[in-house]
């Protein structure tokens, strides 16, 4: 493994962050909604994610809209798995792409739900995290796609059945954070102190932040029974 000096080579990372947010800025559910005729913002809950796509232009639009931001969030995870793959950070057995691909991924989530674009309104961030999980879990092992696929399809079925869509995505991104928390464990069993280690966990943690605080209003709403339900099978024009 070649040794990466972060002291020397930081600005690599201020870059990525910067590409990182701008490419989170780019919201597709502006824009597809748009080629409707349509301003998402202005319909339904006025959210321009794949929840209030799917209540307002039905399954099909909400699927290639989640799709979209999946990968919107997917692929710099998996850029910075490869820019920094066979990578250690200077003194230390730390993988550099550990790192990375959270780092990458946890900016284009920032762009996403606060986008300089739509004067920090984006966005709650969920597809594009799935998405980031998606791509980054994969790096481990490529097996692991299956695992994810399972995990997916009963978040569906999880939403289709109750309906609440903003729950069903809530749990999936703390299950994901969960599994990637525990490989890391593993894998740094002896050094969880180390400061890039307490920095990856803390990441993952953001991340968690991010999506939930987005979901704050929906988390009340559910509290007091009023959230607004996700009819995934069911086109309803709001």
């Amino acid at each position: 493994m070649a040794e990466f000096d972060f002291a020397q080579n930081w600005h690599y990372f201020v870059i990525a962050a910067i590409v990182c947010y701008l490419i989170g800025c780019f919201n597709f559910a502006v824009l597809i909604s748009r080629s409707k005729k349509k301003d998402i913002r202005d319909v339904g809950s006025g959210n321009p994610g794949t929840m209030n796509m799917t209540r307002t232009f039905g399954l099909k639009t909400g699927i290639i809209n989640f799709f979209c931001d999946l990968i919107k969030g997917g692929v710099p995870a998996l850029t910075g798995y490869l820019l920094f793959k066979g990578f250690v950070f200077k003194g230390t057995d730390i993988l550099v792409s550990d790192f990375a691909r959270y780092f990458f991924g946890v900016f284009v989530i920032i762009g996403h739900i606060f986008p300089v674009t739509l004067k920090f309104r984006g966005g709650k961030g969920i597809a594009s995290t799935l998405g980031l999980f998606v791509f980054a879990l994969s790096c481990e092992k490529v097996w692991y796609l299956l695992i994810l696929v399972a995990i997916h399809l009963a978040l569906f079925v999880y939403i289709a059945l109750t309906e609440w869509g903003s729950m069903g995505s809530l749990l999936g991104v703390s299950l994901l954070t969960i599994w990637q928390a525990v490989l890391f464990v593993i894998r740094y069993s002896g050094k969880l102190l180390n400061g890039w280690v307490i920095s990856l966990f803390g990441i993952l943690l953001l991340i968690n932040i991010l999506t939930w605080a987005a979901h704050h209003k929906n988390i009340c709403r559910l509290l007091a029974g009023e959230e607004h339900r996700t009819r995934v099978f069911k086109h309803k024009n709001s």
